[in-house]
């Protein structure tokens, strides 16, 4: 691996958290046999549903995605926070199967017999309006059921978790909705931080054993959250209620909402999720226990209570030997792109031109000047938090204002590259401070004129803020009033050894419910003609390295 990406597994028997790096959020896990496979939110990145793998739980490949673009067109320019929420992954029946909410267009799956795939197109399980988090469960006599949430902001409703038949094909959310836990009607919770409201329960999980019904879903919201578990002897409550997990005297924040699993060697294990802003929310491997009365404690023990906090290192699970291993970063484009980059939208065919062979070529397409409604950014989860990235472009253009370039991307962003200017082509830097707002951008030229290849980096460091404390402690926790930013320095090269800074840091922002990215692009103005040959140019890119 290259030596700039995070590895979590130690080499002596232990694990470091967290086990990914980048940003997986709201991860779930199942196993099938000796085989482990986890799926994440990817919202309006395309591909999206993420499936990697792993055979101890701590070393991890991404093996492919479950979905090839968004099934609406809607989602063909980004919609920010829109697209793939919190999903689940299941095998049951001789198929696995994802499921996941899209809170403008309802519940879906898709379902495959090689988790690599090819998976089914996906199909609507239900639309009950502004449904999120759903996952399924099948219960010992073979029916099947669901759990979901709802986002408040498409709704009006929230801190609910709702249970709905599935049909037999396990397709169909049929019959009556019910409401098994209600946060509005809970008493408070406590927690290490003291007493707390349940706030925004989301993301269920239902289990069973030994006779019990187990709903693992969080409260607390991203950064202040715990993990909740409520058990039940009936499917449709009433419901108990305890924190089984949460930050303690820990750095880890809101530890919360992911998936349960059992070993073959009777181990058990949890993981989540914790939000690290710029750097997204990357995902921990926590023990799980059982305490004497019959409940689950994940973590550590905090002592003389019956909660949990994150461990942050642990020997692994008990579990046959893998390779050290993480998501690949690195690319040489000799064989197209690997499968870690992803579209900030569903892509058009012609962003991408697969003919040019050793290369990744991107046709300079049309879009507004600001990236963030570009959804032909080609970008990358971020591998580490202090790292540098680098590659190699070439650029061939033909209209005026083409630009291409390396970003690191969020909803403020810089970039340095190369523009086509009415005096040729030149080296450029450029800072939005504010992109999800539509603020100005400013721009450092270096005066150079380039004439063939150029050598790019951007060298990232975390940065941590303060922000504005909680209105309300009894919902949210002290970790919440600093923040982490990605602090990037770009540079460029014209020989690939020695190597100058342009511009200023930019303090880079995570994007809408997820990190920072890395990203590569090749733009024409808005309103530049559809693309041919003679219109608009490209940008070849190479030898995309991370150190």
């Amino acid at each position: 691996m290259a030596p700039g990406v995070w590895m979590p597994d130690q080499g002596e028997g232990t694990y470091a958290n967290p086990i990914l790096a980048g940003d997986y959020s709201d991860p779930d896990i199942v196993r099938v046999g000796e085989d482990y496979y986890l799926t994440a939110s990817s919202f309006a990145n395309v591909p999206g549903l993420p499936v990697l793998h792993s055979r101890d739980l701590v070393n991890w490949t991404l093996v492919g995605h479950a979905l090839t673009r968004l099934p609406q067109a809607h989602h063909d320019v980004p919609r920010r926070g829109g697209g793939v929420w919190a999903p689940a992954i299941r095998h049951h029946g001789g198929l696995f199967r994802i499921f996941w909410g899209d809170p403008d267009f309802g519940i879906y799956t898709v379902t495959a017999a090689d988790p690599a795939g090819p998976w089914s197109e996906p199909i609507l399980v239900d639309n009950p309006g502004g449904a999120i988090d759903p996952a399924p469960f099948w219960d010992d006599d073979g029916q099947g059921w669901l759990v979901y949430s709802y986002a408040k902001s498409r709704s009006g409703k929230i801190n609910l978790v709702a249970l709905k038949r599935l049909d037999d094909s396990g397709t169909r959310a049929v019959g009556e909705e019910r409401i098994i836990v209600d946060g509005d009607t809970l008493a408070q919770v406590e927690t290490s931080d003291g007493p707390k409201t349940w706030v925004v329960i989301e993301g269920g999980k239902l289990y069973k054993r030994d006779g019990w019904y187990w709903l693992f879903a969080p409260s607390g919201g991203v950064k202040g959250g715990w993990q909740g578990v409520f058990r039940a002897r009936d499917i449709t409550g009433p419901y108990e209620a305890r924190n089984v997990l949460d930050q303690g005297d820990t750095p880890v924040n809101g530890p919360h909402q992911g998936g349960w699993v059992e070993t073959p060697q009777g181990e058990h294990w949890f993981v989540h999720f914790s939000d690290a802003d710029a750097y997204g929310r990357r995902v921990h491997l926590q023990p799980m226990t059982w305490n004497a009365d019959g409940w689950p404690l994940v973590g550590t023990p905090q002592p003389g209570t019956h909660r949990g906090q994150p461990v942050l290192a642990h020997a692994k699970p008990a579990l046959p030997p893998q390779a050290m291993s993480a998501p690949v970063v690195d690319d040489s484009f000799d064989d197209g792109f690997h499968l870690g980059w992803q579209w900030q939208s569903n892509p058009a065919a012609d962003w991408h031109d697969a003919s040019a062979t050793g290369v990744l070529r991107l046709k300079s397409a049309s879009s507004p000047v600001n990236l963030w409604e570009a959804g032909h950014v080609l970008s990358q989860k971020l591998p580490g938090m202090t790292f540098s990235a680098t590659t190699t472009l070439d650029f061939a253009p033909v209209a005026l204002g083409e630009r291409a370039g390396l970003t690191l991307f969020g909803a403020a962003y810089g970039w340095i590259g190369l523009e086509h200017a009415a005096d040729g082509v030149r080296l450029v830097q450029v800072t939005r401070e504010d992109a999800a707002g539509q603020g100005d951008a400013r721009s450092v030229t270096a005066g150079v004129a380039i004439h063939g290849p150029v050598h790019l980096r951007v060298d990232v460091t975390p940065v941590e803020v303060a922000v504005a404390p909680p209105a309300d402690p009894t919902r949210y926790w002290p970790s919440m009033e600093r923040a982490y930013h990605a602090r990037a320095q770009f540079h460029y090269s014209l020989d690939g050894h020695a190597w100058t800074a342009l511009g200023e840091p930019v303090h880079v922002l995570p994007g809408r419910w997820v990190g920072a990215q890395l990203g590569l692009f090749a733009q024409s103005p808005a309103g530049t003609p559809a693309f041919t040959a003679t219109r608009v140019g490209y940008a070849d890119f190479d030898d995309f390295r991370v150190r």
